[in-house]
């Protein structure tokens, strides 16, 4: 693990900030993760801190897309924490069924081990909002999950279908995914089924 720099700051609990460097030197890492999908542009593979990112931004942007009353700030807060747990896990593809077989097990075992470098209070947080975007137990935790789940159909229409045509997937497999969204946003679910009705006619997907 990367330590912080020894500066020591006066009238700072240096205990503190210590825990919060080394939690963000450690998932610097997330930096160095790759993704199936390509960027928009197709020039590479995205990596999952430039997911994340990207995410928290369009929920920010598709905010009026989401329910009622919806906390915006936390979906944003959730959805740059998510991912966190791959710099130990790796990232799991969605049709990988193989591997999704155990993907909550390594999941969990990288936030037992990453959430508490932070300090107490901001670990605790921190681990709840995981939690929370994992079982989809609120209005934000649906919201985050469809804007994660709409994100690579953007993606992979814009690259010809990108990952739907190397890995062979199905509409029905990609419509499966389609109800994430629609139970997190009425109105980016109906976007998502008119995207893929449309990269169905552009022969995108496995028949």
């Amino acid at each position: 693990m990367t330590e912080p720099a020894p500066v020591f700051a006066s009238g700072v609990d240096n205990e503190r900030l210590s825990a919060q460097l080394r939690f963000l030197l450690e998932v610097d890492k997330l930096k160095r993760i790759l993704r199936q999908n390509l960027l928009v542009d197709g020039s590479r593979r995205e990596n999952a801190a430039e997911h994340s990112w990207h995410l928290a931004l369009s929920a920010r942007t598709f905010a009026e897309y989401a329910p009622e009353g919806t906390d915006i700030d936390k979906v944003v807060e959730m959805l740059v924490l998510h991912d966190i747990v791959e710099i130990d896990a790796g990232d799991t593809f969605l049709f990988d069924q193989t591997d999704s077989a155990t993907r909550a097990a390594r999941d969990r075992a990288a936030a037992d081990r990453i959430f508490p470098l932070l300090p107490e209070d901001q670990a605790e947080r921190a681990r709840t909002l995981w939690e929370e975007f994992e079982t989809r137990s609120t209005p934000e935790a649906r919201f985050a999950r469809a804007v994660n789940r709409l994100s690579p159909m953007l993606a992979n229409w814009h690259n010809e279908g990108g990952t739907w045509v190397r890995f062979g997937i199905t509409r029905a497999q990609v419509m499966e995914k389609v109800k994430a969204i629609a139970e997190g946003s009425e109105a980016l679910g109906a976007y998502a089924t008119a995207l893929i009705d449309d990269a169905d006619r552009r022969g995108y997907f496995r028949t």
